[in-house]
């Protein structure tokens, strides 16, 4: 059992079907990383262990009966902690969702149990996904497993932190300014944030309805493509569900890994990260060494320009806030100091902007949306930055107020395109800090995941950065 903490979730699956593996004896193996590693990592709210070894058990006896569950079958997964699942708590990470216990499993759960999937535990996250690293809560912030001195990115931090240290082959976060790929870019795991109305977000505690997506976070492409997979499809109990065909995204990681990348046209957003917020030198190195990577591999890439990365944030940054207000209002007015601090200083803006603010933020987004569909007319992916600094100390107030927005994520929740985080390498060690994971983002067209995930896997196969892994979680 030693070799198997990073084995991927499709191996672990094949290997439960064809009986080289017992279910139930991974779900104990997981819970004795969990119990003996979450400690220093403080990614688990709740442990949901009861129902999860009797469902392990349940997918290990129907395999005995010729049954397979479905394409995860035995496979457990954790849930960021807004998503529901019934009869478990969805806190939120905040007092006041501590007592929320809901009696439905939102949309996305109840799919991965249909996969034979097993619901493990709920994740760490920032307070309603937004907030930040907060130790005035009542359970801590969730730490990053390269360093546990270091920030995971938010607000799907204990997703982020539980895959990349192998304690969980698979998580779903969410992502409404970049929090599924913020995580996965400082843990050094694959986080996508699909297409806006690809996946459901009923049973999701909202933050900023138009802008919110729920994502996959996996230590490899191809599981997150079979997790995407999974939780993908029209929902008409979710207003905003999109009703189009999910494609075969497994085949396109496939396509990728073994057809390559020959031909494709890549644009690359450069002025996000070299001019309108100038990236660590050590994020612009990684990510040309990427694009050198995907021109031998024969892409074709070209630098593309479109409105400011500032421009596109403060829309963004309008329309969330105005939301996340509209959502938190009450709260805010009767229990204030339920909060904890850092949370109910970014959410307090949102009461000071204007109608006239918000409108005209709405009226500029399909503007912006139709750029970057204007750069995908001539491109079949774009690629920029993710985060424009490595992981930095989560407890330094002033290193987490000024990286934490540093990003280039926000634009593509504005226009809703698919945008995946991809491990892209590590900083240099110094003698107090170790390597750092390092990422960059794949957007693609609406609906279009399948071209992501294509780029993504023939540059994961020729690098093999998703099998390097947090050293003390071996």
């Amino acid at each position: 059992m030693t070799e198997i903490p990073y084995r991927g979730a499709l191996e672990i699956a094949a290997a439960i079907r064809n009986k080289r593996l017992s279910a139930t004896q991974y779900l104990e193996y997981v819970l004795s990383r969990i119990e003996e590693y979450d400690p220093a990592l403080n990614s688990v709210i709740t442990l949901n262990t009861d129902a999860a070894l009797t469902a392990a058990r349940a997918a290990d006896q129907a395999v005995t009966d010729g049954t397979v569950l479905g394409p995860l079958h035995g496979v457990p997964f954790g849930l960021k902690d807004i998503i529901d699942a019934a009869h478990l708590p969805t806190t939120a990470h905040s007092r006041i969702y501590v007592n929320n216990t809901p009696i439905e499993d939102a949309a996305v759960t109840e799919y991965l149990k249909q996969s034979g999937a097993i619901l493990l535990a709920k994740l760490a996250t920032h307070e309603f996904a937004f907030g930040g690293p907060s130790f005035d809560l009542p359970w801590p912030p969730a730490r990053n497993p390269w360093d546990t001195r270091m920030f995971t990115g938010g607000s799907s931090s204990g997703s982020g932190a539980a895959v990349a240290a192998g304690l969980i082959p698979l998580a779903l976060g969410t992502d409404t300014g970049g929090s599924v790929r913020n995580p996965a870019s400082l843990c050094g795991i694959v986080g996508m944030k699909a297409t806006y109305g690809r996946v459901s977000r009923r049973g999701v505690i909202p933050l900023a309805y138009s802008l919110d997506h729920v994502g996959p976070m996996t230590r490899s492409v191809a599981d997150n493509a079979a997790l995407l997979q999974v939780v993908s499809g029209h929902d008409p109990r979710d207003p905003a569900s999109a009703q189009i065909q999910v494609p075969d995204y497994l085949r396109a990681v496939e396509h990728g890994r073994i057809d390559g990348i020959k031909g494709m046209r890549i644009g690359v957003i450069r002025h996000f990260f070299e001019k309108d917020m100038v990236a660590d030198p050590a994020i612009v190195n990684s990510i040309n060494a990427a694009l050198h990577v995907l021109a031998d591999l024969g892409a074709v890439i070209t630098d593309v320009e479109t409105q400011s990365l500032q421009t596109f944030s403060d829309v963004n940054r309008i329309i969330l806030l105005s939301e996340a207000y509209a959502v938190h209002q009450h709260w805010l007015q009767t229990q204030p100091q339920d909060y904890a601090e850092m949370t109910r200083e970014k959410l307090l803006p949102g009461a000071f902007l204007r109608a006239v603010d918000y409108v005209q933020a709405l009226r500029n987004r399909p503007m912006f949306t139709a750029e970057i569909d204007a750069l995908l007319d001539k491109s079949d992916v774009l690629i920029t930055a993710s985060s424009m600094d490595p992981p930095f100390p989560i407890d330094d107030p002033e290193a987490v107020a000024r990286c934490y927005p540093r990003s280039a994520r926000p634009p593509f929740n504005l226009t809703g395109h698919p945008a995946l985080s991809l491990p892209i390498g590590f900083t240099e060690p110094d003698e107090d800090v170790p390597v750092l994971p390092l990422g960059l983002q794949v957007i693609g067209r609406h609906f279009d995941e399948a071209s992501v995930y294509r780029v993504a896997s023939a540059y994961e196969h020729a690098t093999k950065w998703n099998e390097v892994y947090p050293p003390h979680f071996l």
